[in-house]
């Protein structure tokens, strides 16, 4: 017999947790599903030497803050086990090694095809997040075999990579804190396509994003004048490892990566290096082609919707870039969102009783 649920969530990462936090306290029958093997899985993953530039106090889901001191920075490690404990604490009902094959609606009911079989629900929530398929330019295609090439989320410490120098492609906070990382051990050039821009990690001894949440920059939501403005500059790095780096010639800064050919890499300003290693720090794609649901996504494939709030009755996203908030992708600010779409979630099942 196919189960059916009120609602069901496709993910278990901190957006996932965070709706089932909110749905624990309602009526409503739900399930949450994931690919992974265990709670914490993609963030198991990612660099051995990863630290958030948010606090605990700005790292924690609703209901459970960090484990420590609020002001200090969590490790990759610290995220995984606070996860599990999040879910263990709130007896989240999650189904692990459930891969979603395809998302149709029928009249008022989802079909989710799993590899473990049917699931059917009246309303659907989309919490996969933004780090979904990694994009690696085309170009990647040109150089030798001989050039050990990694996409960031595959990178996991140096002993990955072979002898000799290393480029890496992409100035987010992922790229730079592995290029500083790296240049401990490695000559290491770094390809940005626009202008550093450093903030402090803090500021007369308050975390910057203490002050952050002070100035309600936090708070702006994505319509705003101040959100619009930030997200046409992009993300700052945070911290001034790197630029101390540079300063002292461990990282040697290059612009736009414009070809690569062999082991030739071309570079926009006409100057070329020759590396052994390439360390892809260049995004994720979002990739929806498994949700059957055409009116929910615009020409490019990307989600249509008001604060994860799609045309289609039933179906929500969340955990999005900038989906109403900066920090509406992350640990900082996914609660927030969730809190929102389990409002509208119980508004929708109320109407439809």
């Amino acid at each position: 017999m196919t189960m059916m649920y009120d609602v069901l969530i496709i993910g278990a990462g901190q957006a996932g947790l965070s709706m089932g936090y909110f749905l624990k306290q309602s009526h409503l029958s739900f399930l949450i599903i994931d690919k992974e093997q265990e709670i914490g899985d993609v963030w198991r993953k990612r660099y051995d030497s990863l630290v958030l530039f948010t606090p605990k106090r700005y790292s924690s889901l609703p209901g459970l803050m960090m484990e420590g001191n609020v002001d200090e920075l969590p490790k990759r490690d610290e995220v995984v086990e606070y996860l599990k404990k999040y879910a263990t604490t709130y007896s989240l009902p999650i189904k692990h090694g459930t891969e979603v094959i395809s998302v149709e609606k029928t009249k008022n009911i989802f079909h989710v095809v799993t590899n473990r079989g049917e699931l059917l629900a009246k309303q659907i929530v989309v919490a996969t997040g933004p780090f979904q398929t990694p994009k690696i330019p085309e170009i990647s295609q040109n150089l030798d075999k001989s050039i050990k090439q990694l996409h960031s989320s595959q990178y996991k410490n140096s002993n990955q990579l072979q002898d000799g120098a290393v480029l890496v492609i992409g100035g987010g906070n992922s790229g730079t804190q592995i290029a500083v990382e790296l240049s401990k051990t490695k000559e290491v050039y770094l390809s940005i396509s626009q202008k550093l821009k450093f903030l402090p990690l803090t500021f007369a001894s308050k975390s910057i994003f203490w002050w952050f949440d002070k100035l309600g920059i936090l708070h702006a939501n994505r319509d705003s004048f101040i959100a619009k403005k930030l997200q046409q500059q992009g993300d700052p790095v945070f911290g001034y490892e790197l630029k101390e780096s540079i300063q002292k010639g461990n990282v040697s800064l290059k612009p736009r990566t414009r070809n690569a050919e062999h082991s030739t890499i071309y570079f926009e300003d006409g100057d070329t290096i020759k590396v052994k290693n390439i360390i892809w720090a260049t995004g994720f794609c979002l990739d929806y082609q498994w949700i059957k649901i055409k009116e929910a996504f615009d020409m490019q494939g990307n989600p249509k919707h008001k604060r994860g709030v799609t045309s289609v009755s039933g179906l929500y996203f969340l955990g999005l870039p900038w989906q109403h908030r900066r920090g509406s992708a992350l640990l900082l600010g996914v609660g927030n969102d969730a809190k929102y779409l389990f409002q509208q979630i119980i508004e929708n099942f109320e109407k439809s009783v």
